[in-house]
């Protein structure tokens, strides 16, 4: 079919058809919301009705750049006539650049690269177990409640919430859950078999939570002082999303490995497993693979979004759009106070807490031309492109003040519709 005949197909297609054949065809793993994607630009999208919608998703933190930006595009229209995929029986170029610069922009070491947070987190929870394996025999992994680290056989045990966990069992032995932000239950789960601790800079999927100052700098420090590894999982955090290229350089820390995807490849998939030098030697030829991992389309286009990020000065104008964002929101939450709970956030990472289920107010977002995501059940979580606007800020702020004040007033306040999403 030609490239027009497929497009007049396409706008003949409803968008109640689609979600029918989607429940015919597409295994329901997804609590999709009922409209049908099919162009972007920016920080807008458009549905098969052409609704114009300002997302402040970017595919749950992936793209970075906004949809179709000029740099991701050119960086794949030059790839793509020259070389797709080889496979990693081969050395390629743009592998081997997007390596460097990631290694350049954190605390050096080396990548392993796969396609996604989960597959990043693999790597690094096998690579846990050999350093375990090779100094006593030690295999536990130290996560937290309300964790997310994918949905794996082994990154779902990781995650720290029943809800993700549930029906899969038995759940992949040698992971120890304690509470985030608290160094106490860390240190009393410590035992002989341990080696390595797990945790997410800013916990995303869990709430939008953020530590305190000292949280990162004191498991650095137990890991120092019980020979642990310090695993920090920035798949949703890095790329400039908290306003620094990794969040942990918030911190004053350096981890022994650090994952990477969503953002990174600015909307194509990718995952990396950053490893300090003396950690790399722990996965030699034949200890782990991806067949599609880091293939030379793919890394073209993360070596554009680094080098944008770098060249714009995106981490300054994350910082700048964050901290305008979080005083917006903090306005409205001290406007309707019978609705919100409070605004946390660093960079273009912010959650709202709610007193009610979020659920209501997405959809009611949703109807207005505005995407925001809910997670945990009562937290609106804001994740926009990096290059979002002051005007867009806005634009977003006046809808939210719209709808809030709406359920406020009319008696909403125990709305528990659901279409949240899930990551």
């Amino acid at each position: 079919m030609k490239a027009k005949d497929s497009r007049d197909a396409i706008n003949r297609v409803s968008t109640m058809q689609i979600i029918e054949d989607y429940k015919r065809y597409v295994v329901s793993t997804y609590n999709r919301i009922p409209v049908v994607m099919v162009k972007g630009q920016g920080c807008r999208v458009w549905d098969l009705d052409g609704r114009e919608y300002l997302d402040l998703v970017a595919g749950v933190a992936v793209n970075s750049l906004g949809h179709a930006h000029p740099c991701v595009i050119d960086a794949l229209n030059r790839q793509s006539i020259e070389l797709i995929h080889t496979s990693n029986l081969y050395y390629t170029i743009p592998q081997l650049e997007l390596a460097k610069r990631i290694s350049d922009t954190s605390f050096g070491g080396k990548a392993f690269f796969a396609n996604s947070g989960a597959e990043a987190n693999e790597a690094a929870i096998k690579l846990a177990r050999r350093f375990g394996n090779a100094s006593g025999g030690r295999y536990e992994i130290i996560t937290m409640t309300n964790s997310f680290h994918g949905r794996t056989m082994a990154t779902l045990s990781a995650t720290g919430q029943e809800k993700i966990q549930n029906g899969f069992d038995p759940l992949v032995p040698g992971f120890r859950h304690v509470e985030f932000n608290n160094l106490s239950a860390v240190e009393e789960a410590i035992n002989e078999n341990t080696c390595a601790v797990l945790v997410e800079p800013i916990q995303g999927e869990g709430g939008v939570n953020i530590p305190a100052d000292d949280y990162l700098q004191g498991l650095r420090r137990l890991c120092d002082k019980h020979r642990l590894l310090l695993m920090l999982d920035e798949v949703q955090t890095g790329i400039a999303r908290c306003g620094l290229m990794f969040a942990y350089q918030h911190y004053n820390i350096v981890p022994d490995i650090m994952t990477l995807a969503k953002g990174l490849g600015g909307g194509l998939p990718i995952g990396a497993t950053v490893v300090t030098f003396e950690m790399a030697d722990m996965l030699p030829p034949g200890s782990h693979a991806s067949t599609f991992g880091a293939t030379p389309l793919v890394c073209s286009a993360a070596i554009a979004v680094i080098d944008y990020i770098l060249e714009q000065n995106i981490c300054g104008h994350v910082k700048q759009m964050g901290e305008y964002f979080i005083t917006r929101l903090q306005e409205l939450s001290k406007k309707y106070p019978a609705v919100i709970q409070g605004v946390r956030g660093k960079g273009l990472m912010i959650g709202m807490a709610l007193k009610i289920n979020g659920a209501g107010i997405v959809n009611e977002c949703l109807a207005n031309g505005l995407l925001i995501n809910c997670t945990a059940g009562d937290v609106l979580r804001f994740l926009p492109p990096l290059i979002i606007t002051r005007e867009e800020i806005d634009m977003a702020v006046e809808i939210l003040d719209r709808i809030i004040e709406s359920f406020a007033n009319s008696g909403l306040l125990n709305s528990d519709s659901h279409v949240c999403g899930n990551t």
